[in-house]
């Protein structure tokens, strides 16, 4: 058994990657594959379900090629993605979803902000449903989008055979078997997996009365837990797209976020102590606990989303990573930068932090580089705990410099401001009773130790990294693991597979600064919001 290894796919907003880890959670290989996502204008974003699963097979086979291993060890397979709207007609087929008319671009990806006045209409109705998204859902969520999808585009609505979240399109093209996740369903489609069920009075209040007609058959009418084997595992077709055996078990998926999770919560301590922290283009968060914990403007609580019999509770950001580079682009040394950047080999960010590393004694004295110039970086609105779409970016504090200093300046701001919305969640939380006592992080815009550092000093919460690369593809891998019956359940793969890495404490002087700085991020959010409402 110990020469057995799990096949981890994770597939972000850029890129498809695979890795495969043996028994003791060691990654052997990984690659990676990028995507095509089109954008038009701020609020519209798309994919194609091919293109994805072309990178998917790519990226495996290479990652098989690396580990230099017999793809006949491959035991167990576990996927996840980010939480798109994929659109399929009879068949399997894809169906547009773009003005453009084309039927590759069959993907509303998670960013994709189309639904906001459908999303306002929901959340007027104040159905009982809503409990479970914080009170608020979001554009972000699929409801919203098949709304929009039904009153703007009805004939591609009306063929579409099935409805997917990108996680559960993913399982179902490798086994054919069309069940749903529970983390999939219950996180984004409103599916209440405490009590098993779709509610069809929320369908037919909002507009969507036909899914409820049919019994859900176009959004899962099976949702199972994560880890749960599908159909009779990998089928013949799908193993000869990715160079596999056929048969091999495949686990009802995650999302790309809640990957992170499972590859994280379980390094040390309990689940429940542990806030996953995700930190990506968006950055996710997601809080564990025995009991289902109730908090206004952080998504949840749900049911076995993450950890089979545990509540989650989720916020985060909709731009995180994705903020800082909107950030930089705006200043005039950024071009010189990304010059400078480029001939060391590095993308600008980290760049950014190596040079800021190099002007402090330690990195918790960063923050003095940012003296003065304060950042609230919601570029893509507020996801939690405010879950306003319509809330924006704030700098403030700028002067007339137009050096690598100041951008380095901006650059430190920006990251404080990440870790100041980060706070606003913990506490917000805090205050309802789910209480945590550090944060995991994992997530490619968290791997710098200044950025740790910032996290640790902001929020006032110990910072622990993973002893893994790649914490994402771990937690699909350690899904994999448990679809494949290697270990009897989640939580023991979870201990098996995973292991602390760095740890990076608040200093305490620091912090005094950040909460300084902290009154006036909130001060800044609250005279935005105040004068939109004006």
């Amino acid at each position: 058994m110990t020469d057995q290894i799990f096949l981890g796919i994770d597939v972000g907003t850029g890129s498809a990657r695979a890795g495969l880890f043996d028994v003791t959670g060691r990654m052997l290989s990984s690659a990676k594959r990028d995507i095509t996502l089109w954008r038009e204008g701020a609020d519209i974003a798309e994919q194609s379900s091919d293109d994805i699963w072309s990178a998917v097979c790519a990226a495996t086979r290479e990652a098989v090629g690396a580990a230099r291993v017999d793809a006949g060890a491959v035991a167990g397979i576990g996927f996840d993605a980010t939480c798109s709207l994929v659109v399929l007609g009879r068949d399997g087929q894809p169906l547009t979803v773009s003005r453009s008319g084309d039927p590759a671009r069959n993907i509303i990806v998670w960013m994709d902000h189309r639904a906001v006045t459908q999303a306002e209409r929901i959340n007027a109705q104040g159905h009982p449903v809503l409990r479970y998204v914080g009170n608020v859902i979001s554009p972000e969520m699929e409801t919203p989008k098949l709304l929009w999808l039904r009153e703007n585009m009805p004939q591609t609505y009306a063929k579409a055979w099935q409805f997917f979240d990108l996680a559960d399109y993913l399982s179902w093209r490798a086994t054919g078997d069309p069940a749903r996740s529970s983390c999939t369903v219950t996180c984004k489609w409103t599916y209440l997996a405490h009590e098993d069920r779709w509610d069809p009075s929320y369908f037919r209040a909002i507009g969507l009365d036909d899914l409820a007609d049919d019994g859900f058959a176009r959004i899962g009418q099976q949702v199972v837990a994560p880890g749960t084997p599908l159909g009779q595992g990998l089928t013949a077709d799908a193993a000869a797209d990715l160079g596999l055996r056929a048969g091999i078990p495949v686990a009802a998926g995650l999302i790309d976020a809640h990957a992170g999770g499972i590859g994280t919560v379980g390094m040390v301590g309990t689940a429940e102590s542990n806030l996953a922290y995700v930190f990506g283009t968006s950055s996710c968060t997601m809080t564990t606990t025995r009991d289902p914990v109730f908090v206004s403007g952080v998504w949840g609580p749900y049911y076995q989303a993450m950890v089979p019999g545990m509540w989650l509770n989720e916020g985060g950001q909709s731009a995180a990573g994705a903020a800082i580079e909107q950030l930089l682009a705006f200043h005039p040394a950024a071009p010189e930068a990304e010059t400078a950047a480029k001939a060391a080999g590095q993308p600008l960010p980290i760049w950014l932090a190596e040079q800021a590393a190099a002007r402090v004694a330690s990195l918790s004295d960063a923050v003095s580089l940012a003296k003065g110039l304060h950042v609230v970086p919601e570029f893509l609105g507020n996801r939690a705990p405010f879950a306003d779409p319509h809330a924006r970016a704030i700098v403030a504090g700028l002067g007339m410099e137009r050096d690598l200093d100041s951008l380095m300046s901006l650059y430190v701001a920006g990251l404080c401001g990440i870790a100041y919305g980060l706070r606003q969640i913990i506490e917000t939380q805090d205050k309802v009773g789910a209480h945590v006592d550090r944060i995991v992080i994992s997530g490619g815009a968290g791997q710098l130790n200044i950025v740790r550092q910032i996290l640790a000093d902001g929020t006032g919460r110990p910072v622990l990294a993973s002893d893994a690369a790649e914490p994402v593809l771990l937690g699909s891998a350690i899904i994999g693991a448990v679809a494949a019956a290697h270990f009897p359940d989640m939580s023991h793969a979870m201990a098996a597979m995973s292991r602390p890495g760095a740890e990076y404490q608040p200093n305490m002087e620091a912090n005094r600064l950040h909460d300084m700085r902290f009154v006036t991020f909130c001060a800044l959010q609250s005279a935005l919001r105040e004068g939109r409402e004006v």
